[in-house]
C-alpha cells in the first residue's frame, strides 16, 4: 500500500516544502495539497519547490478542477514538472468544491471535467487534443516517455461510472470501510463494462488520520475535534448528491447521507480547518468511520481492512495540531506494518 500526505497550502510555503520532506523521509510516496487559489496559496509553485527537495515523492492537488485554469494551461504546468523533475506528478480532478464556490462560479459539471482530463492527460502527454471548436494543439517541447495519470474525485454514481469509464485512478474522500467497498465496486464495474481492467484504476483513500497515546476517551475526543471537520467539508458534495437523488432513489447509500440532516450552511473561511464551527452537527459515529482516529493498532487493523477492499493508497490529510507527529508515527510503524 501507497502512503500520501494531504496539506493546505497556507503560507509559509517553506513548512509545506518541510512537512513533505518529512513525509518521504518516513516512507510515504505521495506528496498531495488542496487546490483553491483564494483560500490558499498557489500549489504548483510549491510543487516546483517540494520536487526540487525531494527524490521520489509524486505530487499533485486533491484536487484541481476544469474551471479555474485554462485547459492548456493545466497541461503544461503538470508537462513542465514532469520534464524537471522526471513523471513525478499525478492530476487529481473534481469538480471544484470551494476553488469554484469561494469565487462565486458553480461547481464544474460532470461532462465538462471529463473534456478536460482527456485535453489535459493527453497534452501533457505530447499527444493532440482538441480545446474546442476544432483547435487542435500540442505542446512541441514534450519529450518522449512523458505521462500524466488522471485520477478522479467522486461519490455520486455518475461520476463513480465515470471514473471507471476514463480515469486512471479514484479519489475517495473518505475511509468508511462500507462505503469504500461499496464506491470501490461501482467503479470497477463501469471499468468492467467499458472492457477496460478494473486492476487499471489506482484506488485512493483519502481522510484525516489522528494517532492517539492511547484509547482513554480523552485522547479520543481531542482527536475526533482536530478531525470533525472532515465531516463538514464531505457534507458539501453529499448536500450536492441529496439535491440531486434525494435519499431514498437507493443511488446513494443511508450510510452517506443521512448525517446531513442537521446541517445548517457552511462557511469556506473555516474550510478544511479544525475547529471549523460550521461541523458541530457532524456526530462522533461519522468521525471514527470516515476518518482514522485512536491508538497506532487501530490505524494499522482500519488500513488493513481498506487494503483488503482493493485500495491501494491510504491519502492521509493532516489538517490538525500533530503533523509532525503523525508522519513519524506513520513512518516508525503503520508503514512498516502494512508493507513490511
Amino acid at each position: 500500500m501507497d502512503f500520501g500526505l494531504v496539506l493546505q497550502t497556507d503560507p509559509p510555503a517553506s513548512g509545506v516544502v518541510a512537512l513533505m520532506q518529512r513525509a518521504e523521509a518516513a516512507g510515504f510516496t505521495h506528496g498531495w495539497t488542496f487546490d483553491s487559489c483564494v483560500l490558499w496559496q498557489e500549489p504548483f509553485v510549491i510543487y516546483s519547490r517540494i520536487l526540487a527537495e525531494t527524490s521520489r515523492l509524486t505530487v499533485g492537488p486533491m484536487v484541481t478542477n476544469p474551471g479555474t485554469r485554462t485547459w492548456e494551461v493545466t497541461a503544461s504546468t503538470f508537462a513542465t514538472l514532469n520534464d524537471m523533475y522526471g513523471n513525478r506528478t499525478v492530476c487529481g480532478i473534481g469538480r471544484g468544491d470551494s476553488a469554484m464556490r469561494v469565487a462565486g462560479r458553480k461547481p464544474n459539471t460532470l461532462a465538462r471535467i471529463s473534456e478536460a482530463a482527456k485535453v489535459i492527460r493527453a497534452l501533457a502527454r505530447g499527444e493532440e487534443a482538441d480545446l474546442g471548436g476544432g483547435t487542435v494543439v500540442r505542446f512541441p517541447w514534450v519529450r518522449d516517455g512523458a505521462h500524466l495519470p488522471v485520477w478522479m474525485a467522486a461519490y455520486g454514481p455518475r461520476a463513480l461510472r465515470m471514473t471507471g469509464e476514463e480515469a486512471d485512478g479514484f479519489i475517495l474522500q473518505l475511509a468508511d470501510p462500507f462505503l469504500t467497498e461499496w464506491m470501490v465496486k461501482a467503479v470497477r464495474d463501469a471499468a468492467a463494462a467499458a472492457g477496460r481492467d478494473p486492476s487499471d484504476v489506482t484506488v485512493c483513500v483519502a481522510a484525516p488520520a489522528y494517532v492517539t497515546a492511547d484509547d482513554s476517551p480523552a485522547a479520543l475526543a481531542h482527536a475526533r475535534e482536530q478531525c470533525r471537520w472532515f465531516g463538514g467539508m464531505v457534507g458539501n458534495h453529499v448536500a450536492d448528491l441529496v439535491a440531486k437523488y434525494g435519499t431514498d432513489s437507493g443511488a446513494v447509500p443511508h450510510e452517506l447521507t443521512d448525517y446531513i440532516a442537521a446541517r445548517r450552511g457552511y462557511d469556506y473561511a473555516h474550510h478544511g480547518r479544525s475547529g471549523n464551527p460550521d461541523t458541530a452537527f457532524v456526530p462522533d459515529g461519522i468521525v471514527d468511520r470516515f476518518c482514522l482516529v485512536g491508538p497506532v493498532a487501530a490505524h494499522i487493523e482500519k488500513l488493513r481492512s481498506l487494503r483488503e477492499l482493493g485500495v491501494d493508497q491510504f491519502a492521509l490529510y493532516a489538517m490538525h495540531d500533530a503533523k509532525e507527529a503523525v508522519i513519524d508515527a506513520y513512518g516508525s510503524e503503520v508503514i512498516p506494518a502494512l508493507n513490511g
